[in-house]
């Protein structure tokens, strides 16, 4: 892998800051009421899903996801009493980074994609809806 790395980057791969940077272009970029419905949703950059992530979701490999919500949707947030967590949406930095190397897809383009898929699910739509939407199934 850092093989790779090096075979594309004079400097070195793109770092977690740049990762966040990325998404936070992208989310100013979104239309305003999205925006405004996003609201206080923190974005964080993480190397990779933890462990308790890679058991709860069985991924086979921790490169198997590039983003997580993890919060409660927009949906359902009108009964839920008064939290102390935040809504969050992870963006691993690593597996987007393999990602960009395998595929030759732009690194905003994978970012732009994977947070605007995480943020589907803030909103309360699951893969297949989404699947659905991108897809044109009905």
């Amino acid at each position: 892998m850092a093989t790779r790395w090096r075979e594309r980057f004079d400097i070195g791969p793109p770092s977690a800051e740049d990762i966040e940077r990325i998404g936070r272009e992208v989310l100013a970029e979104l239309p305003a009421q999205f925006r405004a419905l996003i609201g206080a949703v923190v974005i964080a950059v993480a190397e990779f899903p933890d462990e308790a992530i890679e058991e709860e979701m069985a991924l086979e490999s921790p490169y198997d996801l590039l983003g997580l919500y993890q919060g409660v949707p927009v949906g359902e947030q009108a009964g839920v009493p008064a939290r102390q967590e935040v809504d969050m949406i992870f963006l691993y930095r690593r597996p987007l980074l393999d990602y960009w190397c395998e595929t030759g897809e732009g690194l905003t383009a994978i970012v732009r994609n994977t947070l605007i898929h995480e943020i589907g699910h803030h909103f309360g739509l699951s893969d297949d809806d989404m699947d659905a939407i991108e897809f044109g199934e009905p």
